[in-house]
């Protein structure tokens, strides 16, 4: 024994409690340490006195009171604040947590809960083999969500046992550095750029993966839909406020796991954040892609985002051409295609490949010499409050960003009778391909509000040009930009997928699709329709996608999906300075919407490319922006913590600067220093 003058006057003891299996050993220790003791001999003082043989490199010292990790080992218990009335936890920072997926399967696997978020989320995808990390995040489902879900345990009659994918014997999971997944930054093709299945070069990398070929199956395919009555007991948000809720879970990226609340074997959502999908590539994505497909399938199934019948059916249709291609090539013994097919094939599938704005950083030289324009007959539709829309035709000049019209063509040379400038409008589409209607609705940014105008055109041709040029128009781009041309041909195959006709040669058995028609639609329309009505209508927008290999359907249906009006917006209740009532604001990747919350109609639009800073009072909550031309904007968030926001804008800007050079090695410490705020 050593007397207590030998420890000094400045020693105290410190209670630590083990986290270990072995219940013959005890769990709590009362250590005598001094300040000056750094965290690394506390856990080596501890270890030695435990006198258990086992690993120990995994543990560290959890701080209960604190909610924080002591992972800084070379740090005096004085410098970290540690006194004896702490309550310290010598646990392991690796530990199983369960995820639902898009696709809704549920993986559960070891991830660090003392990293932050961001590097639990890289080390996560790289279990799955999905690139580009920074897309997706952690997310907690809502209570409302909840709720449902115990009440349809509470109504169901047998136990629910839940299908797990268990992927805790996986190298990566473990804490230690093995062979992560199939991820691979190499050029080799690790999928067939067709099917979507592993190509035969990468079968042998699965021994040393807990994806096995079954497993990588589970992830990189979509399986038969649930039926109507399981959609039913689903959450489905009804409203603006209850689709606020789905986004008022996001962990903070710059916290770990631990800190946030989060238990061993909780479960939590793996979900695409940012809807900036950089770099899609058939190859090397299948699992990407078919989780992407996946969120956007079951956000139109549940309604999260709104879409008009016409477009429900080509949703319908290019799901069931998935599940007929998929049904054709198990039971077919696949032919090796030609390598010229492979090439055209790979082809058409890079001109699908997904790349939004802020996806490519590298500047396109425009030529300001010759911007080339638009000069055409449309008709001007302005809605009045007490009457019926105006509707004239006009002669209309669209230069740079702005749009001009005229009496007629030879009053061309003089003053316009308006002059539009879209630089930061809302571009929508006003679009019924059955009724010939091809409108583009433009919400221009007034000191009030929004002026709403509607452009209508006179054919798929005219409409595509019109409507890309709108578009780049409202980001700041002109007709010269290098996007015009691809902008155009994806707006021209939208509308093809949507004119369709029944042809005689068209199937007009619905059990040939092998698939309940109800499966491939949200509830609205099983409600609103019959099975066979409802089998031939999908039937008739089929015949446009029938020849469409699997991977080119998934990614008809992003690209699709990301047409939507409504496509990347996330939604927050929030109380702006000096107003009285509470409004949404809606988080997309290159802008902020002020909505009205009762109507749902856009009242202001800010673009981040003239946001000149952004900061949050902590102590209020409150977000503050300032934009060009002196206009700053501030408010609260009443659906979700600031920080949540906060995080969104500092995400999207850093996701703009990646570019395909950068062999996708991402700087943390900008997206911390970005997305991470002051508190």
């Amino acid at each position: 024994m050593i007397s207590s003058s030998q420890y000094g006057s400045h020693s105290w003891e410190l209670l630590v409690t083990v986290d270990h299996q072995h219940e013959e050993v005890q769990k709590e220790f009362l250590l005598r340490v001094t300040g000056d003791l750094h965290i690394g001999g506390v856990m080596l003082k501890l270890v030695e006195q435990i006198k258990t043989k086992q690993d120990w490199s995994d543990y560290a010292l959890w701080w209960e009171q604190k909610k924080c990790w002591l992972l800084k080992t070379h740090w005096t218990l004085d410098k970290c604040g540690v006194q004896a009335d702490a309550k310290l936890f010598f646990t392991t920072q690796h530990k199983m947590l369960r995820l639902r997926l898009p696709n809704m399967k549920t993986v559960r696997l070891k991830v660090s809960f003392s990293s932050v978020v961001f590097k639990a989320v890289s080390d996560i995808c790289k279990i799955l083999n999905i690139r580009r990390s920074e897309e997706l995040s952690l997310l907690k489902q809502s209570e409302d969500a909840l709720k449902k879900k115990k009440k349809k345990d509470k109504n169901s009659k047998e136990p629910l046992t839940e299908d797990i994918l268990n992927l805790c014997n996986s190298p990566v999971s473990s804490g230690l550095s093995g062979s992560p997944g199939l991820y691979s930054k190499t050029m080799t093709p690790i999928y067939d750029p067709i099917s979507g299945t592993p190509a035969s070069s990468t079968i042998t990398w699965f021994s040393d993966s807990p994806l096995t070929e079954q497993n990588c199956s589970i992830l990189a395919f979509s399986h038969p839909n649930c039926s109507p009555e399981t959609l039913a007991e689903m959450y489905q948000p009804r409203t603006l406020a209850d689709k606020a809720k789905l986004n008022a879970g996001w962990l903070d990226s710059s916290r770990s796991l631990m800190e946030q609340g989060i238990l061993e074997d909780d479960q939590l959502l793996l979900r695409f954040k940012y809807y900036t999908f950089f770099d899609l590539n058939p190859k090397y994505d299948a699992v990407r892609i078919n989780q992407i497909y996946e969120q956007a399938r079951w956000a139109i199934l549940l309604e999260e985002i709104d879409c008009t019948e016409e477009e429900m059916l080509i949703f319908a249709a290019l799901q069931a051409q998935y599940h007929v291609s998929k049904l054709s090539l198990s039971s077919e013994a696949q032919d090796f295609t030609s390598e010229s097919e492979v090439d055209e094939i790979e082809a058409a599938l890079s001109n699908l490949e997904v790349t939004l704005e802020g996806g490519n950083a590298s500047n396109t030289l425009e030529d300001i010499t010759d911007i080339p324009k638009l000069a055409d007959n449309l008709r001007l539709v302005r809605p009045r409050k007490l009457s019926l829309k105006a509707i004239k035709p006009y002669w209309f000049v669209f230069k740079d960003t702005s749009v001009s019209y005229f009496k007629n063509k030879e009053s061309a040379q003089g003053e316009p009778i308006e002059k539009l400038n879209l630089k930061g409008c809302e571009v929508l589409p006003d679009v019924n391909v059955a009724a010939k209607k091809f409108g583009i609705k433009l919400l221009i940014p007034v000191a009030d509000g929004m002026n709403e105008v509607y452009l209508r055109c006179e054919n798929e041709n005219q409409y595509a040009r019109w409507m890309a040029a709108c578009v780049l128009a409202s980001k700041g781009k002109t007709m010269a930009d290098s996007s015009y041309h691809p902008e155009v041909h994806k707006i021209l195959s939208f509308l093809k997928m949507k004119n369709w006709t029944m042809s005689p040669q068209a199937v007009s058995d619905p059990e040939s699709i092998d698939m309940k028609p109800e499966c491939f639609v949200s509830l609205r329309y099983t409600k609103k329709y019959k099975s066979k009505q409802l089998a031939a209508r999908i039937l008739e927008a089929h015949q446009n996608v029938s020849q469409m290999p699997l991977v080119e359907a998934k990614l008809r249906f992003i690209q699709a999906w990301q047409s939507l009006p409504e496509f990347g917006l996330s939604y927050y209740i929030v109380r702006f300075k000096g107003s009285k009532k509470d409004d949404v604001l809606g988080v997309s990747y290159n802008r902020l919407i002020r909505i009205d919350i009762a109507t749902g109609d856009p009242i202001t639009t800010w673009r981040f490319s003239n946001m000149k800073q952004w900061n949050v009072n902590w102590e209020i909550r409150q977000v503050a922006i300032e934009f060009d031309q002196n206009v700053s904007i501030a408010f609260t968030c009443l659906s979700a913590d600031c920080k949540i926001i906060h995080e969104y804008i500092g995400g999207y800007i850093f996701l703009s600067t990646r570019s395909k050079d950068q062999n996708e090695t991402l700087d943390e410490d900008l997206f911390h220093k970005l997305t991470g705020g002051q508190e």
